[in-house]
């Protein structure tokens, strides 16, 4: 029945509908709109030296301020690893072209219309959010063992590679994850 109300006490209506008595787990895969909408199903380290903007990336695209605690916030630094999610959008609109993409808060719906264009969900990603000072290597190889890819930030206004530039990239290469993405900051 599908106005029986969910088991866990309230609707999200917003999300897409997971009906129990038909679905099929067998053909749930990563991208199933049914696991996207409630689910990260991607995660994405951002890695790289100290100040070159991985948490100020994070937050653009997620919305999240991975910076919480009261040391990070004083020293203006990650200390600890940062988790924040994203959903990623497609406008839907044929006059759009190619490639018109955007990105929420996992809060947002799956499908909604904005400034007159619609928009769908494709992806929803989560973000581990690394240390980049070297004293903190630890903690961002605790981050790269859940990673599926990597953001590699590297700032454009200086010489490169950095210290934690090369050693984060040898960590994740040491580790065989495949999918990394090179993102040039600060130009």
């Amino acid at each position: 029945n599908h106005n029986r109300p969910p088991t866990d006490g309230y609707r999200q209506d917003h999300l897409a509908n997971q009906d129990l008595e038909n679905l099929d787990p067998a053909k749930l895969t990563p991208l199933t709109p049914e696991v996207i909408s409630r689910q990260a199903t991607i995660n994405i380290g951002t890695i790289g030296h100290v100040a070159h903007g991985k948490s100020t990336v994070v937050k653009a695209i997620s919305g999240v301020q991975t910076v919480r605690f009261k040391n990070e916030l004083e020293r203006n630094i990650t200390i600890k690893l940062g988790y924040a999610n994203a959903k990623i959008y497609r406008c839907e609109n044929p006059e759009a072209g190619a490639g018109n993409y955007r990105s929420f808060g996992s809060a947002k719906a799956d499908n909604f219309a904005q400034d007159g264009k619609t928009w769908q969900l494709q992806r929803h990603v989560s973000f581990v959010d690394c240390p980049g000072h070297d004293i903190l290597m630890a903690t961002m190889l605790n981050g790269a063992a859940v990673m599926d890819a990597a953001l590699l930030l590297v700032a454009g206004n200086e010489p490169c590679p950095q210290p934690q530039t090369s050693e984060h990239l040898a960590a994740v290469e040491i580790m065989r994850l495949g999918n990394i993405i090179i993102l040039q900051n600060k130009v």
